[in-house]
């Protein structure tokens, strides 16, 4: 077992910064190595924040004791991604890191140099990408399907998120990976003020989708069962488009005629913390997943919960949820019109939610885990 002292890491956006699962999955467990004394450095991306310039964090080469470095960037959709993972790759390659950690199977393209380099390299997948046929084209489906290519031929170790796709390695490559989940924290509820200001929103006076504005995360079936759904609560949209303005402005044509329909656009702070407190029902009706951050979070606040059927989803609820058909709209309207008709079972899921995903998920046991698979060589 070697002593392992410094890290790298890099495949994520920007921390600190919610522009998606990846940087708050680096976010906590970056910062909690930290504390157990370790050196860890990761790369950021250059450009914008994903959701527009006004949400940009100011840079600093220093957070939370984590180095920070700015590597450079082609702030294009599809180039992006694999132009900062190259450059941070070189960083890493010619740094003096005895670990280094890839978040995503695009900016795992170029493992075979941190391996000529002596690298030990661990990668993470946060979900099968190349499957999202709605967020990247053809060309860029193939470039990050080469990365995934290249973390089975060149990474130590592959950590994923979820049984289904560790099936999926197996099957596929004959390649053992690593089963390590995300955690979740437990947070202190909000009563609905600022919310209250801004959107005319109350306790429980809503249904709730937050996360990225993506094809994949079905946010189309929502607001097309939702529509027909015979209540005065209101559908809350909450996140910022991801190279997907098309898919948004997509989604506001469908939802025109209905005032009861609500963009919130990307939120964070105050905001977040009291949509995800006072909602009725948070409602996830992904096709595709990892393992959905935003659904730890809807069930740490205490939120009953209505999910699609795909495996990364129901691994995560078990029996605490309401379960619809993916990628059926009569199905999740079903669900809908249920949890409204229904309100003392949506009070059982929700008193029981919390307890059981914080007890569930704990990220310092995902940290012990993944320290475990650095020092393990």
């Amino acid at each position: 077992m070697k002593n392992v002292k410094k890290i790298g890491c890099f495949g994520h956006k920007r921390i600190p910064s919610r522009e998606g699962g990846v940087e708050i999955v680096v976010e906590e467990l970056c910062t909690r190595i930290v504390k157990l004394g370790y050196d860890v450095t990761c790369f950021n991306r250059g450009g914008h924040h994903v959701s527009g310039a006004e949400f940009d964090i100011k840079k600093a080469d220093n957070y939370k004791g984590i180095h920070i470095k700015t590597v450079p960037t082609i702030e294009k959709k599809g180039l992006a991604a694999v132009s900062s993972a190259f450059f941070a790759t070189l960083k890493c390659a010619f740094g003096k890191y005895d670990v280094v950690h890839v978040h995503a199977e695009g900016p795992a393209l170029f493992c075979g140099i941190l391996k000529l380099f002596g690298k030990r390299v661990i990668m993470t997948c946060h979900g099968l990408d190349h499957q999202r046929t709605g967020k990247w084209n053809a060309i860029a489906r193939r470039c990050i399907l080469q990365g995934e290519k290249s973390a089975v031929k060149y990474a130590d170790e592959i950590i994923v998120l979820s049984k289904n796709v560790q099936k999926y390695f197996k099957d596929t490559y004959g390649r053992d990976t690593k089963f390590i989940s995300n955690g979740v924290n437990k947070p202190v509820i909000c009563d609905a003020k600022e919310i209250t200001e801004k959107y005319g929103l109350e306790k429980d006076s809503y249904f709730l989708f937050l996360g990225r504005i993506v094809p994949e995360k079905g946010i189309h079936y929502l607001i097309d069962a939702f529509k027909d759904v015979k209540t005065e609560k209101k559908l809350v949209i909450a996140g910022g488009a991801s190279d997907t303005d098309d898919y948004m402005q997509e989604l506001k044509n469908l939802a025109k005629d209905d005032k009861r329909i609500l963009f919130a656009g990307f939120v964070q702070g105050v905001t977040l913390d009291e949509l995800y407190s006072n909602a009725y029902v948070y409602v996830l009706p992904s096709d595709l997943e990892g393992m959905p951050l935003s659904l730890l979070e809807a069930m740490s606040y205490g939120n009953c919960c209505i999910v699609s059927d795909i495996p990364e989803c129901t691994e995560v609820v078990e029996d605490k949820a309401i379960i619809f058909n993916k990628s059926d709209t009569h199905s999740l309207h079903e669900k809908l019109v249920f949890a409204v008709t229904n309100a003392e079972e949506v009070m059982k899921l929700k008193n029981n939610a919390s307890d059981f995903i914080c007890n569930k998920y704990n990220w310092d046991d995902v940290v012990n885990r993944t320290l475990d698979l650095y020092r393990s060589f």
